[in-house]
């Protein structure tokens, strides 16, 4: 379980260091999509101290809300709308340092200040999930949470 995680780094890239190989043992074995999603976003929320942390499917023509740790979110997001949509859309990381200044974005909550958003891929390079993190304060994400956000990502086998 999340609060069972041996987390004892003060760095940021200390704490995903010291996370990724728990949550590889966590996830290892364990088949189902759902309780792997709800696992990671616990122990993102935990250790990380993150405002909110979830993920959305693709669903058709759009992204459909899953497992998340945080205040409540939106259900649906078009592809191309908002940070989760546009990630999707282009396939790719979005860093957003002011979500006030992200044109279209979709404010879920008026607490979340900065976000971060992973494209997940099947085989095929298609985009079947995203992985949507937020803060509570501004410019809290860069280029060691994206690549190490990846790597989790990684560990989730759809």
């Amino acid at each position: 379980m999340a609060e069972d995680l041996k987390i004892t780094a003060v760095s940021k890239e200390e704490k995903y260091k010291q996370l990724i190989p728990q949550l590889a043992e966590l996830l290892r074995g364990e088949n189902d999509l759902i309780a792997n999603m709800a696992n990671v976003c616990a122990a993102l929320k935990f250790t990380m101290n993150f405002f909110w942390v979830g993920f959305y499917v693709v669903k058709g023509e759009q992204l459909v809300l899953a497992p998340f740790q945080g205040t409540v979110a939106c259900t649906r997001i078009n592809k191309g709308k908002g940070v989760c949509g546009t990630a999707w859309q282009k396939k790719e990381t979005i860093i957003v340092p002011d979500v006030d200044l992200f044109e279209g974005h979709i404010a879920c909550s008026s607490l979340s200040k900065s976000e971060i958003v992973i494209p997940m891929f099947d085989k095929n390079k298609n985009v079947i999930a995203v992985l949507d993190v937020d803060s509570d304060e501004l410019n809290a994400f860069d280029k060691i949470d994206e690549m190490y956000l990846k790597e989790i990502t990684n560990l989730i086998k759809f």
